[in-house]
C-alpha cells in the first residue's frame, strides 16, 4: 500500500504521520504517478501549523510540489505510461503515490532528476514571477537578493542575473554565499558582518538597489528601504523573519513601489501568465541556465527533519523527500 505524510492535528511537523492508504481506480481525466521525490517549502511548514492563508481542511497532506513517473492513465491525451512528469498542487504532494488531474503535471525536463525536478517550479516560478511579472527588472539594474541561501532566494539570484542584473546576494553564512556566488552573484553581502544597507550603498557608490528581492521581511524589510535608488521596486516574497513595516515617507521620497509577490494565485487568476513562466523555465532548464540547488535528499520517513533544516535555516537551497 502506498504511503503519504499526513496532518491530523495544527501544530509543528513533528505532529505529521506517516499512514498508508488505499489506492483508488481512476476515474476518466485523471493520471497515477508513482512519486520518486518531493520538496519542501516553507508553506508547507506553515500550512501544518494554521498560520498560512490558505487552510486545507483536516486531515491533509502537506506538500505543493513532487516528480515521478506516469504509471496509469485513464482518457487523457498527451500523457503516457512511463513519462517523467513534475507534479503541482496546492497541497497533498508528501506521498509515494498520486492520483491527479493532467493539467497537474508538466514534463521533468531531461536536464534534471526525480529531486531537482521536485524542487524547481514553486522557488523558481515565484522568482520569475516576483521579478519579470512584478518588479519589471531591466538589464544593468541593481538586484538585492535577500535570504540568498535559500530555495527561492538563490531562485533570484540566478534569473536575475540571466535577466542581466547586478546581483547584490544577502545570506547568513560564508557557506550560502559561496553558492549563491556559483550560482551568478555579482556581490554578496554577509548579515552581521556589516550592515546590509551600508554594504549595498557601498557597492553601488551611493545609488542603492532598482530591485529588493524580500522573502525574509521584519527588520530586513525596514533597513532595504533605507538603500534603494529612485523608483525602486520592492518584491515582498514571504516573512519568515516576521512582519515588516513600511515608513510611507522613505518610500514617498524615493519614488518607490512595495509589491506583493503570489506566483500560485496570479497564474490561478491568469492561466496565460502561467503557461508563459512554464515555458521560460522548462526552456532555461533545459539549456542547462538553471537548476535547484538540493542541500539534503531525505527519505519520506524523515519528513520533520526535513522541515526543521528550513525552520533552523540549516538548508542552503532546497531539501528534498525522496520515495522508495
Amino acid at each position: 500500500m502506498p504511503k503519504e505524510v499526513v496532518c491530523r492535528e495544527l501544530g509543528p511537523p513533528e505532529r505529521l504521520r506517516l499512514e498508508r492508504f488505499a489506492s483508488v481506480p481512476l476515474t476518466p481525466g485523471q493520471v497515477r504517478v508513482a512519486v520518486r521525490a518531493a520538496g519542501i517549502n516553507f508553506p508547507d511548514i506553515l500550512m501544518a501549523a494554521g498560520e498560512y492563508q490558505l487552510k486545507p481542511p483536516l486531515p491533509f497532506t502537506p506538500g505543493v510540489e513532487s516528480a515521478g513517473d506516469v504509471i496509469e492513465v485513464d482518457g487523457v491525451g498527451g500523457v503516457a505510461v512511463g513519462d517523467k512528469v513534475i507534479l503541482k498542487f496546492r497541497y497533498g504532494a508528501y506521498t509515494d503515490e498520486s492520483v491527479v488531474a493532467s493539467s497537474q503535471l508538466t514534463p521533468l525536463p531531461s536536464t534534471f532528476d526525480y529531486a531537482e525536478g521536485a524542487t524547481f517550479l514553486a522557488a523558481h516560478g515565484t522568482a520569475h514571477h516576483a521579478l519579470i511579472d512584478r518588479g519589471q527588472i531591466q538589464p544593468g539594474e541593481v538586484l538585492l537578493v535577500h535570504g540568498a541561501g535559500g530555495g527561492v532566494g538563490l531562485a533570484a539570484v540566478e534569473i536575475g542575473k540571466l535577466l542581466g542584473a547586478t546581483v547584490i546576494a544577502a545570506a547568513s553564512s560564508e557557506e550560502k554565499l559561496a553558492v549563491a556566488q556559483a550560482k551568478g552573484a555579482d556581490h554578496v553581502v554577509l548579515y552581521g558582518r556589516e550592515p546590509f544597507r551600508d554594504a549595498v550603498k557601498r557597492i553601488t557608490d551611493g545609488r542603492g538597489a532598482n530591485v529588493v528581492f524580500d522573502p525574509v521581511g521584519g527588520e530586513v524589510f525596514e533597513n532595504s528601504v533605507r538603500c534603494i535608488a529612485w523608483g525602486a521596486r520592492i518584491l515582498v516574497v514571504g516573512f519568515t523573519g516576521g512582519i515588516g513595516l513600511a515608513r510611507t515617507n522613505l518610500l514617498l521620497i524615493k519614488g518607490a513601489s512595495v509589491l506583493g509577490v503570489r506566483a500560485g494565485e496570479a497564474a490561478r487568476r491568469n492561466p496565460a501568465l502561467s503557461e508563459a513562466r512554464l515555458k521560460a523555465l522548462s526552456q532555461w532548464a533545459e539549456a542547462g541556465k538553471v537548476r535547484p540547488n538540493i542541500s539534503h535528499r531525505l527519505p519520506l520517513e524523515q519528513w520533520a527533519t526535513g522541515m526543521r533544516l528550513l525552520v533552523d535555516r540549516k538548508a542552503i537551497g532546497r531539501v528534498a523527500l525522496m520515495m522508495g
